[in-house]
C-alpha cells in the first residue's frame, strides 16, 4: 500500500474515476486499479483460461464487488453502472441470466482469493499507523447473515436452532480480524452457522507479530488464545473475564492489578493435548460509573511498560468492531441482512465482493482523515457511503467529459463536510434484551 500514491488512495475514488470516463470501457475502468491483483486471482484459481465471453471474469469479479456497493440495486442494473459488458456490434444490454451464468463460471475462488490478498495488504497497512505502544491494535468477534431459504443454503450452512426449533432462515456465521481504528478488515473466516471459536482458529496465522488483539469474553479458552500468543512473536490478546472464573494470584503489582496463574480445564486439555496445565495472565479489576466491576485479562504481563489504566480504556475499542458489524449490516446492506445468492458457492462469492466493498469505503474515509489530520472514527461512514453511490450514479447517467473531472475532483473536499465531532467519553449505553414474541406459528418447510 506505502509505496505508490495511487495505491493510497481509496479505491471507492479509482472506482469512481474509471466509471466517469468518456466512453465508460473495461480499459478506463481497470487502468486506475491493481489489475495485477485480480489477474492473479484469476490465475491463481483457473478462471483465466475461461473463453471471452460478452461478459469476461474480469468484469464479473467487478461485478460483484459492485453488487456490495450498490445494495439497493438489481443486479442487472449494477452491470449497467459500471459498464461491464464489452462494446459489441449491437447495443443490447447484457440478460439477466447471462449475468447470473457469468457469476455460476466465476465461482467464488477468484474473490476469495482477491479478498485475502487485499485485506492482509490494507489492513495490516492500517493497523501499522495506528498503534499503541509498538503495537498494532484488532479485533475479533463474530457475527450472522440471513441466507435465501433455498435447499442449497439450509442443507450447507444449517442455522440457529432453540426452544421454538429451527431458525426460519438459514445463516452464515462470519468472523473477521478488523483493524480497530480505522475498521478495515485484515482477515474474514465464514462459513456454515456453527461456534465463533472454530472461525476465530482461522484467522490466528493473520496476525501479525507485535500485535494485540481484543476479544470479548466469549473468546476467553485456552483451546482460543493460548495458540494466538505462542505461534508468532509478541503476539498478545485482551479480554474481559467471565463472572465465574478462578485463578490464583502470583504477584500483585498494585492495587486491581495482578500476575495470576489460570488452571487449564481438563475439556480444554482433551481438545488439545499441548496445552499446559496452568497459564499465566494479568488481571486488571475496574469499575466505571453506574457498572458492576469488571476484570480484564490479557498476556501483556509487563505492569510498566503496559499501564493498567490505558489497557482499562483500550478495551473499550473493543466495541469498534460492532460499530463496523453495523457499518455493514444497517449501511452497506441496507438492513436486508439476507444477501442474494440462492447457492453456498454464490453465498461465498458475495460475502467476499459485500467485504471489499466495505474496504473501499473504509479506506476513502481513512484518505480523508488523514487529509483533515483526525482519526478515522471522525469520518461518518453513513455520508461517506451515501455521497459514493451518488458521485457513481451521476457519473453513469451525465458522461459529460468536460464536467466529470471537476466533479470527482470535488468529492473528498465535499466528503470533509461529514466530519463528526469527537466521541463524548462519558457517554453510556448498558446493554439491554428486547425479546419480540408473536402469536403466529412459525412458517415450516414442506416434509
Amino acid at each position: 500500500m506505502g509505496e505508490d500514491q495511487d495505491a493510497r488512495m481509496g479505491l471507492a475514488s479509482q472506482v469512481l474515476v474509471a466509471t466517469a470516463a468518456t466512453e465508460g470501457s473495461f480499459d478506463s475502468f481497470s487502468q486506475h486499479l491493481d489489475s495485477e491483483w485480480i489477474e492473479e486471482a484469476l490465475a491463481s484459481t483457473g478462471c483465466a483460461t475461461l473463453r471471452r465471453r460478452r461478459l469476461p471474469v474480469e468484469q464479473v469479479v467487478w461485478l460483484v464487488i459492485g453488487m456490495g456497493l450498490l445494495r439497493n440495486r438489481p443486479i442487472a442494473e449494477v452491470v449497467r453502472h459500471l459498464d461491464l459488458a464489452l462494446p459489441a456490434r449491437d447495443t443490447r444490454s447484457v440478460a439477466s441470466s447471462a449475468v447470473a451464468q457469468a457469476r455460476q463460471r466465476v465461482g467464488s475462488s477468484p474473490l476469495e482469493w482477491l479478498f485475502v490478498r487485499t485485506g492482509s495488504e490494507w489492513g495490516h497497512a492500517s493497523a501499522d499507523r495506528h498503534r499503541w505502544r509498538g503495537l498494532a491494535i484488532y479485533g475479533v468477534d463474530g457475527t450472522t447473515l440471513r441466507l435465501p431459504d433455498s435447499d442449497e443454503n439450509r442443507d450447507h450452512f444449517g442455522g440457529q436452532r432453540g426452544i421454538r426449533g429451527e431458525s426460519g432462515y438459514p445463516q452464515l456465521r462470519l468472523v473477521v480480524l478488523m483493524a480497530l481504528r480505522s475498521h478495515v478488515l485484515a482477515a474474514a473466516s465464514f462459513g456454515p452457522y456453527a461456534g465463533e471459536h472454530h472461525y476465530a482458529a482461522d484467522l490466528w496465522p493473520s496476525v501479525p507479530n507485535d500485535s494485540l488483539t481484543i476479544v470479548d469474553r466469549g473468546f476467553f479458552a485456552a483451546t482460543v488464545l493460548m495458540p494466538l500468543e505462542s505461534a508468532g512473536t509478541n503476539r498478545h490478546w485482551l479480554t474481559r473475564a467471565r463472572t465465574k472464573r478462578k485463578w490464583r494470584v502470583v504477584k500483585q503489582f498494585s492495587d486491581g492489578d495482578a500476575l495470576v496463574e489460570i488452571d487449564v480445564t481438563d475439556h480444554s486439555r482433551k481438545q488439545n493435548h499441548d496445552l499446559p496445565k496452568t497459564w499465566l495472565a494479568r488481571a486488571i479489576t475496574y469499575q466505571r460509573k453506574g457498572h458492576a466491576e469488571q476484570v480484564l485479562l490479557t498476556s501483556l504481563t509487563d505492569a510498566e511498560r503496559y499501564p493498567a489504566e490505558e489497557l482499562i480504556e483500550l478495551y473499550h475499542e473493543r466495541w469498534e468492531i460492532e460499530l463496523g458489524y453495523d457499518e455493514i449490516k444497517t449501511e452497506l446492506l441496507e438492513r436486508e441482512e439476507t444477501i442474494r445468492s440462492k447457492s453456498p458457492d454464490g453465498v461465498a462469492q458475495e460475502m467476499c465482493g459485500i467485504l471489499i466493498a466495505y474496504n473501499l469505503v473504509r479506506l476513502e474515509m481513512e484518505a480523508i482523515a488523514d487529509d483533515l489530520k483526525v482519526t478515522p472514527s471522525r469520518i461518518s461512514f453513513v455520508a461517506a457511503l451515501r455521497f459514493i453511490r451518488d458521485e457513481w450514479h451521476w457519473s453513469w447517467i451525465t458522461r459529460s467529459p468536460g464536467a466529470i473531472p471537476r466533479h470527482i475532483a470535488d468529492m473528498r473536499e465535499k466528503i470533509r463536510r461529514f466530519l463528526l465531532p469527537p466521541r463524548r467519553p462519558d457517554r453510556s449505553y448498558p446493554r439491554a434484551v428486547k425479546i419480540k414474541m408473536s402469536n403466529y406459528n412459525r412458517k415450516r418447510r414442506a416434509k
